[in-house]
């Protein structure tokens, strides 16, 4: 190295050196770490040459002490370590482990939120307050969508702030599509100085990729694993919206008269298609990325136990892939859907514009015009409601059917536990008749008598009579 004056070896591994390329006249020492091709420098932060020696090999004490005991020994802020735990997730995604969209929603929030919060904090100094304080920090730094969240009054200067990561976001997301950009975008203000809390599923979120981030340092020993945070600050977690019967019905009536009333061919196709694939996913339960992938060759039609006719469908999604069953109505669905695509062949997908190129929004336009249309647009939380409504609606409508959860985690390709947390209160519901038990003016219903057992036993004791009958004849 070039910069490198004065240098002399204090000991094998140890040296002592001054820097050419700067001003002052401080004293450094490079260490070798052992059984590694690696080397840590030190400023020792002082100009006399015997104070040099000492603090080189008390650093060289506390490296060797580092080592023993598991210590870690080189300092990472934590926005490196967070791009190394992203290269291993689009490592992941590129060999299909996770999905493709998994990483840029993990770079959206190290390089957003928990980038502002602990970016330049070195990994070893984030402890319990550091993790702990994030919720709190979160929802008087951030805006969210939706007023159910609470609301607070912001500052001029924080809406600014609010409206310049949004011209930076606008930026990034024009270069992202390849458009040029002829002069800085600008957004203004917002006049409106209530803002919406960031909901607690946000921030739950956002708190699984931060503890993601320090379990990779730990892995790394850039750490001790005593910086694992496995334990979530208890949020409030929010209950699914779904459609209701009533609601899914009407949704049902409302459509048909919404295609009718078209005043374009496009029109007419475009809601023909939202249509159906609202009914499609109501009865099968698909997530939104499942019906994106779906492909004409992934549907099967097949016969149950029974000889019935029923549609398999393999569908793809969350980097996962699996194979669901639906009752034939999904198999008309789908042909009205055939009969007027213009991409047909078994590699094309099913849900594409009106040229025959995949939907890339899933109609999510045309979605919210009909639910405006049938004024089913708020669900009961007062939260707008998306197209991952309908797979919730499906869940709740066959647990009210008596599904087994079992088997309805294994169709919808989700855990027991997760049917469990947000669908529970369907139970309730269903069983209101134990929930009420006892109670004034309601009693359980009393089990009718079973005739055909007294049948059965009527049936035998004539027939035993009418074997002694014989026996006695024959005698």
């Amino acid at each position: 190295m070039a910069f490198v004056t004065d240098k002399s070896e204090l000991k094998p591994g140890l040296i002592l050196f001054r820097r050419g390329d700067v001003e002052h006249r401080m004293w450094y020492c490079r260490m070798k770490m052992p059984k590694a091709d690696r080397y840590k420098t030190v400023s020792l932060k002082t100009t006399d040459i015997d104070v040099a020696r000492d603090r080189a090999f008390d650093q060289d004490a506390d490296i060797r002490f580092r080592l023993k005991h598991d210590v870690p020994v080189f300092n990472h802020p934590f926005r490196e370590v967070g791009r190394e735990y992203l290269l291993t997730q689009e490592a992941r995604a590129k060999r299909g482990e996770i999905s493709a969209a998994r990483p840029k929603k993990v770079r959206a929030i190290i390089e957003g939120a928990l980038d502002r919060y602990v970016g330049s904090t070195q990994v070893h100094l984030i402890g319990d307050e550091l993790w702990g304080g994030y919720p709190a920090w979160r929802r008087e730094n951030g805006a969210g969508r939706h007023k159910r969240n609470g609301v607070r009054e912001i500052s001029d200067d924080m809406a600014q702030a609010f409206a310049d990561k949004e011209a930076e976001r606008r930026t990034k997301v024009q270069q992202t599509l390849g458009i040029r950009i002829l002069r800085p975008i600008e957004v203004k203000p917002s006049e409106e100085r209530m803002v919406p809390y960031i909901s607690d599923s946000t921030i739950r979120f956002e708190m699984s990729i931060f503890g993601a981030v320090m379990s990779y340092a730990i892995k790394k020993r850039y750490v001790p694993a005593s910086q694992r945070f496995d334990e979530r600050p208890k949020l409030k977690s929010m209950r699914r919206d779904e459609f209701t019967l009533e609601e899914y019905r009407k949704l049902h009536t409302v459509g048909r008269k919404w295609i009718a009333e078209a005043d374009k061919p496009s029109s007419v196709w475009y809601r023909t298609i939202t249509y159906n694939m609202i009914l499609i996913a109501c009865n099968t339960g698909m997530r939104p990325v499942e019906m994106k992938n779906l492909r004409w060759r992934d549907i099967m039609p097949a016969k149950d136990r029974e000889g019935r006719e029923i549609v398999v469908l393999f569908v793809q999604g969350k980097g996962k892939s699996r194979k669901l069953v639906a009752p034939k109505s999904v198999g008309d669905y789908l042909e009205r859907i055939r009969v007027i695509s213009k991409a047909t062949e078994p590699n094309d997908r099913v849900f594409t514009n009106v040229t025959g190129k995949p939907a890339k929004t899933l109609y999510s336009s045309l979605i919210a015009d009909l639910l405006n249309e049938a004024n089913l647009r708020e669900g009961t939380q007062g939260v707008p409601r998306s197209t991952y409504c309908f797979r919730h609606t499906y869940a709740t409508l066959r647990l009210q059917e008596g599904v087994d959860v079992y088997f309805l985690a294994e169709q919808m390709g989700t855990s027991v536990h997760m049917i469990e947390q947000h669908y529970g209160h369907v139970n309730t519901i269903k069983h209101a008749d134990r929930v009420l038990q006892g109670m004034a003016g309601w009693e359980l219903p009393q089990p009718e008598p079973d005739d055909t057992k007294a049948k059965a036993s009527k049936a035998a004791a004539t027939r035993d009579q009418s074997k002694r009958g014989q026996r006695n004849k024959l005698r």
